[in-house]
């Protein structure tokens, strides 16, 4: 659901002096030559060629390949993708990590999910730190026996509905079956146990983190609840509720009469999971991160999906009106009309109050999931222009649009996934979704179909896929953007050099950014950080 891609080509410079071309040479020109043809791959200008037939003809990039051994790069790994993105925002599982302390210490949460449980329900886990704790000898003898017992403890203090174990990189070194473990205590306390195969070192970043956990999801939990829902249910895949995202979506899809069933996985709880496949319609915020659970319960259940976007309050009202559009409901899409025209005047009051302090401005954008994207329409909203942006873990069609998937190679790396048999299911498929999908396919309406984020971008804006500290300091340094937005590994670093850097992962101190409300709230965070005074008084005490 890209918006209309802007036709001027972009000036990383105000006076037009440095070119894309330049830029991307002088940076490239720093690595030796073996590692200078691979990460060339990764470091691209967004050129996109028209063909005779109309069509756009994309560059293409190199990404989910392996960071270069000695760079810095901002990419976690495939244990943080599993359990501190897909299943650490969910507050009713016992998340167990199985390993030692230093890795455990991410099983308490360090981005800032939010969840809001009902008062007479005490099943909230999130603050806690589940962990077994390794020592020198379980990685000698084994640690399944003190995985066990783990799950026992856990077990008898919270009672909970199901309990999950991550395996951290020693754990596959060593051999520890955490599946087989999980059985067992499955069967011995008559609760949903399972265990993920997702050591850090298994894939190139945290991406085959969140592959490995909707396997299990999909494997273990959804389906098994079969309690019907209403006509205009859907899931909310990919949102995983930083600063109170989910609360807004809530709500808004609530006033419009959309009842969600589910989301993956901010503010979740496994029953929500257990009956997602009852919803009648799958819409996805995040591709990268839930894509392939999408894609399954369509083969399973026939479920579709759509490819949404709730950051910006254009992208918002677009989105709702293709939920709308899909049910095909008079009063439903009247009602959603109502949201929308009740949630715009304050819109509109906040861009006319900050627009014309931030218009111009440039922006860089490197930072996970489907953010480096989602965010541009917040900027552009802003006036404010996207220069260079680029994913930490993402694929080619995250950047090119899924056309491009059946020409990826599968690599090493991917087929170390386990990729699951999917078959629809002889009870619960279901046929009138998928001959309604084809009849709605007939009349243009868009399923499983996602742009990428280059279709958006400016012709000669710089694509940068796992972007490393040396080049984010060379950008900065020469570029002088007005804006750089990343993590929380690299914010203090950037923010030393003068430039103001809005952490997007975790938002920092403030959100919630989704829907109308969080778009304003966002205008407003965006205007007090870049238009701060501070940027022009830093200089490093060196430089004194």
């Amino acid at each position: 659901m890209a918006p209309d891609s802007p036709e001027q080509a972009v000036e990383l410079t105000p006076d037009g002096t440095l070119t894309s071309e330049a830029l991307r040479e002088e940076l490239l020109k720093a690595y030796p030559k073996k590692s200078r043809r691979k990460r060339e791959k990764q470091f691209i200008i967004n050129e996109k060629t028209v063909n005779e037939d109309g069509t756009v003809t994309l560059p293409q990039i190199g990404a989910n390949t392996r960071t270069i051994p000695g760079i810095l790069t901002q990419r976690g790994c495939t244990y943080a993708g599993c359990k501190g993105v897909i299943l650490g925002p969910t507050r009713d599982i016992v998340n167990i990590t199985h390993g030692p302390i230093g890795c455990g210490y991410y099983s308490w949460l360090t981005r800032r999910n939010q969840t809001s449980a009902p008062s007479d329900d005490h099943e909230n886990y999130m603050t806690y730190c589940f962990s077994t704790d390794m020592q020198d000898e379980n990685i000698i003898f084994g640690g399944e026996k003190k995985l066990a017992a783990a799950i026992q403890e856990a077990y008898d203090i919270f009672q909970p509905k199901a309990i999950a174990v991550f395996s951290t990189c020693p754990v596959g070194l060593i051999g520890d079956d955490v599946h087989q473990v999980a059985k067992d205590m499955k069967e011995k306390l008559g609760i949903n146990i399972f265990g993920f195969s997702c050591e850090g070192y298994k894939g190139v970043s945290q991406s085959a983190g969140h592959h490995i956990a909707n396997n299990q999801v999909f494997k273990h939990v959804v389906g098994t609840d079969n309690t019907p829902r209403s006509k205009f249910s859907i899931n909310l895949l990919g949102e995983y509720n930083i600063g109170g995202d989910a609360f807004v979506l809530e709500d808004l899809l609530e006033r419009c009469g959309i009842e969600l069933v589910s989301t993956f996985s901010g503010n979740s709880t496994y029953d929500q999971f257990a009956n997602a496949h009852m919803a009648n319609l799958n819409a996805v915020m995040c591709h990268r991160s839930i894509n392939y659970v999408a894609d399954m319960i369509e083969k399973k259940y026939g479920t579709p999906w759509i490819k949404v976007n709730f950051i910006g309050a254009k992208s918002t009202a677009k989105s709702l009106r293709k939920i709308g559009e899909y049910f095909a409901d008079e009063k439903l899409m009247e009602q959603i009309e109502k949201v929308i025209s009740e949630e715009y005047p304050a819109v509109f009051e906040a861009q006319k109050q900050y627009k014309p302090k931030l218009e111009g401005k440039r922006v860089m954008l490197f930072v996970g999931g489907s953010r480096a994207h989602h965010y541009q329409d917040l900027f552009g909203e802003l006036g404010m222009k996207t220069v260079a942006a680029g994913y930490e873990f993402a694929h080619r069609d995250d950047y090119e649009g899924r056309d491009v998937i059946p020409d990826i190679k599968i690599d090493a790396d991917s087929r170390n996934i386990e990729e699951l048999h999917v078959d629809a299911d002889p009870d619960m498929y279901d046929s009138d979704k998928v001959r309604d999908k084809w009849a709605k396919e007939e009349k243009g309406y868009s399923f499983a179909e996602y742009d990428g984020m280059m279709t958006q971008m400016a012709e000669k804006a710089l694509v940068i896929d796992d972007i490393n500290h040396y080049e984010s300091e060379e950008l900065i340094k020469r570029v002088k953007p007005d804006l750089f937005c990343a993590g929380i590994k690299e914010k203090y670093v950037v923010q030393k050099m003068g430039v103001p850097c809005k952490q997007l992962h975790s938002y920092d101190y403030g959100g919630p950014y989704a829907g109308f409300r969080g778009a304003i709230e966002f205008y407003k965070d965006i205007d007090r950080l870049v238009n701060a005074k501070v940027w022009k008084m830093i200089k490093a005490p060196w430089d004194e």
